[in-house]
């Protein structure tokens, strides 16, 4: 499967080509079926799952529409960051995003508590309560923002990166400066363990580590490959302190616009995407443990999880105590 686009692409040239634009609407001389163009954005590298799939999602509604429906898809921020994504969602100035679940928090707060430190110790966990009455839940509260969620895709369990030392309690993360997402959660988890820490946008985030802006990160396996962060982080610490989401979006007066038929085709492509980004996301967990473990450049290490735990315990509390409190009681009792 090629990549749709191979090399930076400026948000000018974008803007001059439509991609920027919302979604077109036209007929064809002499034909009855509507045309119809739309956008999707995203922060991830052209190697990502979430490319791969986004690709994959293309392919798929332009084929059940018999190319009638075609969607332009731009990787690694060339459409804005996630913040400026999430806006033009709402105001139908992109069509669709597949974003992470912390920026999407900042419209959605309860949407971080799937975040919570320890949470889920797998994917599939979340994934069993997120496409059931959870998933239906936060469907109704996208609603009051804007937005049709089209499936939960996988943002994978997270891991320290770092170009200082191995990390193998949370007393070691003493001293580094830690980038984070806009993401209250995992701001408030590293802060109560001891780091101190920066938003970064993640289309920034490979020079602020090159340059010593920060010292650290945290992400699953699949990002630190794919937008190769393990050249300025040689030493990654397989903490698993948490588990994300990657919500897939469409801005609903996109939504609003599509006939009957064609939102079919299109929650039925997302679908279908979304499982082949989940099954990639498991696959690139395997292959880049191993690359990374045999990759003398690199120093990988198991960190004390129990430590971590106890550490980031109090995080737990403190978000029963927000105004969505009920929420977030009923999610860690359904997780377990």
């Amino acid at each position: 499967m090629k990549d749709i686009i191979s090399k930076p692409v400026s948000r000018r040239s974008l803007l001059a080509a439509g991609v920027m634009a919302p979604a077109v609407f036209s007929f064809s001389r002499g034909a009855s079926a509507q045309q119809v163009t739309l956008s999707l954005g995203h922060n991830a590298a052209p190697t990502n799952p979430r490319h791969i799939a986004a690709e994959r999602f293309a392919e798929i509604v332009k084929d059940k529409t018999g190319g009638r429906v075609t969607v332009r898809v731009a990787p690694s921020e060339q459409l804005g960051n996630e913040a400026s994504l999430l806006t033009s969602l709402r105001t139908g100035a992109v069509d669709l995003t597949v974003n992470s679940q912390g920026s999407t928090s900042a419209l959605l707060p309860e949407l971080a508590a799937l975040g919570l430190p320890f949470l889920f110790n797998t994917p599939e966990a979340a994934f069993k309560l997120l496409d059931g009455n959870f998933g239906g839940v936060l469907e109704k509260r996208f609603a009051a923002v804007g937005m049709v969620p089209l499936g939960w895709w996988d943002n994978g369990i997270r891991h320290i990166s770092n170009s200082k030392r191995s990390i193998n309690v949370p007393e070691d993360l003493k001293g580094l400066k830690i980038r984070t997402p806009p993401d209250p959660m995992t701001i408030d988890i590293f802060q109560a363990l001891g780091a101190a820490t920066q938003q970064i946008s993640f289309g920034e985030l490979y020079v602020a580590l090159q340059q010593g802006v920060v010292d650290g990160q945290e992400n699953p396996l699949a990002n630190i490959a794919s937008s190769k962060i393990f050249e300025v982080n040689p030493f990654i610490s397989l903490t698993g302190h948490k588990w994300e989401s990657t919500p897939f979006l469409m801005s609903q007066i996109t939504w609003a616009r599509l006939s009957a038929a064609d939102r079919d085709i299109v929650k039925a492509a997302a679908a279908e995407a979304g499982a082949l980004q989940r099954r990639l996301m498991g696959e690139f967990d395997v292959k880049f443990m191993a690359e990374f473990k045999a990759n003398s450049k690199i120093t990988m290490n198991e960190a004390d999880k129990a430590a971590f735990r106890r550490a980031s315990a109090g995080v737990v509390d403190n978000w029963r105590k927000k105004p969505f409190g009920d929420f977030v009681d009923q999610l860690v009792k359904a997780a377990g």
